[in-house]
């Protein structure tokens, strides 16, 4: 038995603990064991790697394990040192962030696997398919590496949310692709050190279309975009694991590209639009603040705000039998999870039904909400998806919107001409009464007003969700 057969099964093992965390982690109740399960394949994985590293070690293998302890401290303590500072509203940024990363390496992995080829090989006609597998690991990766900045940019403020359309966009993103064509011809004919003249122009190409790509791509579509650089991700994995020839890498490279591909598609069902149309970007280009469309605007002029009080919510809810909490992106800024919690069990010992809805996308992070929920106890059988809360909102006393604004807006099924129109989303409206906790009227991540504020059964409770809903409880 050598080193390499028993890091071989542990690459075994690894991958089939990886699919079962991707397994756990399709529902709430297995989310954790998912999550542990995931951690130990990972644990796994490093252990086998790093035997496998000394053994193969052209080095003396002090100096090999030194150098392996060295990036395995530096990474452990960045890693720790944000994973305690890092509030849940900044999460998706974090995914963002390190998404690059993914994509960073995948691209210095392939310069690293090119400069050590050996003079003449391409010459010699034997390492076409590794010259070709370095180019698309540099190109994926970079794609990765700038379009997930680029998130991380929108989604933490620094760059505005509203999507960079430019002339003939479609083109040049085509372009670019066909450029890098002719430069992956160019990169497997030459040899010497003219070769990397044709990889530092694909990358610089790479580079600017991965930062196109994402920054054509409006607020509205961030959580899809999320789910799409995690996807690239995984490829920018897999395609660095062919470069260096790890099969464990391949494997779980894939497993989360197709995982992330599939996530992608699923929320752009939710939100009744193609794959394509937010993969090529541009929507959300008239959502730039004000209500757009003839539908929206009638709405909002012909009706009124009317504000309420914590008092006035409070008698609201003990009149009522049902209750619909829809929570929002402003729950998870306001840090209001703990008290809706304890607003819904106040409600429930007194026989009130209480139920949470929640819309696929709703936060900026697939899953966000459910995060949120989880983390303050909400028991599982309480949240329901859009599809199961609909039906029963007609029948519904009180919803309770908290800090959610476009996953609730009535113009994506009443303004064929709004940016989010066929949207499907929570049909709030459609219960006796609405309450909506919001700081003030200002539009939602997608730039869209929202004429649900307007409407006759709709009261709207200004400040910050955290505080008003602890008034709430004092109340009852």
């Amino acid at each position: 038995m050598t080193v390499t057969s028993v890091a071989q099964a542990a690459y075994v093992i690894a991958g089939l603990l990886f699919v079962l965390s991707l397994a756990g982690l399709s529902a709430q109740e297995s989310a954790r064991r998912g999550t542990v399960l995931g951690m130990l394949g990972m644990g796994l994985a490093i252990v086998a790697t790093i035997a496998l590293a000394l053994d193969r070690s052209q080095r003396p293998w002090p100096v090999t394990a030194g150098l392996i302890l060295l990036v395995l401290v530096v990474g452990a303590a960045v890693g720790s040192w944000r994973a305690r500072r890092v509030e849940m509203t900044q999460m998706p940024e974090l995914i963002a962030l390190l998404h690059s990363f993914v994509g960073l390496s995948a691209v210095l992995v392939g310069y690293g696997s090119f400069l050590a080829e050996p003079v003449g090989a391409a010459a010699a006609g034997g390492d076409t398919v590794h010259r070709v597998e370095v180019f698309l690991g540099v190109l994926i990766g970079a794609v990765t590496f700038t379009g997930s900045v680029v998130a991380f940019g929108k989604l933490s403020g620094r760059l505005p949310s509203a999507p960079l359309t430019l002339p003939g966009r479609h083109a040049l993103n085509l372009l670019a692709l066909v450029a890098c064509a002719g430069l992956l011809a160019w990169f497997v004919a030459a040899d010497g050190g003219v070769a990397v003249l044709p990889l530092l122009l694909m990358t610089l190409v790479a580079l600017a279309l991965g930062w196109h790509l994402v920054a054509a791509i409006g607020g509205g579509d961030m959580p899809v975009v999320v789910s799409m650089l995690n996807s690239y991700s995984g490829w920018a994995a897999a395609a660095a694991g062919f470069t260096l020839g790890n099969d464990l890498l391949i494997i779980t490279g894939a497993l989360v590209g197709a995982s992330g591909a599939i996530l992608s598609y699923l929320m752009c069902r939710a939100m009744n639009r193609s794959f394509w149309s937010v993969v090529l970007g541009g929507f959300g280009a008239g959502a730039t603040g004000g209500p757009v469309g003839g539908a929206a605007v009638e709405a909002v002029q012909a009706g009124e705000v009317r504000a309420t009080s914590p008092d006035e919510v409070a008698a609201l809810l003990t009149a009522a039998r049902s209750v619909v909490v829809v929570p929002g992106y402003g729950m998870a800024v306001a840090k209001a999870q703990h008290p809706v919690a304890d607003l819904a069990e106040h409600l429930r010992e007194r026989g009130v039904t209480v139920r949470f809805g929640v819309h696929p996308v709703a936060g900026r992070l697939p899953g966000h909400m459910n995060v949120l929920l989880a983390e303050a106890r909400v028991p599982y059988d309480l949240v329901l998806g859009m599809e199961e809360v609909n039906p029963d909102l007609p029948a519904t006393d009180v919803v309770l919107v908290i800090g959610a604004n476009d996953t609730v807006n009535p113009a994506a099924q009443d303004d064929p001409s709004s940016p989010i129109a066929g949207m499907p989303v929570i049909e709030a409206w459609k219960a006796r009464d609405v309450v909506v906790f919001k700081r003030s009227l200002a539009t939602g991540y997608a730039g869209v007003q929202n004429p649900l504020f307007f409407r006759e059964n709709t009261r709207m409770l200004f400040g910050d969700a955290r505080e008003q809903v602890d008034k709430i409880v004092q109340a009852l």
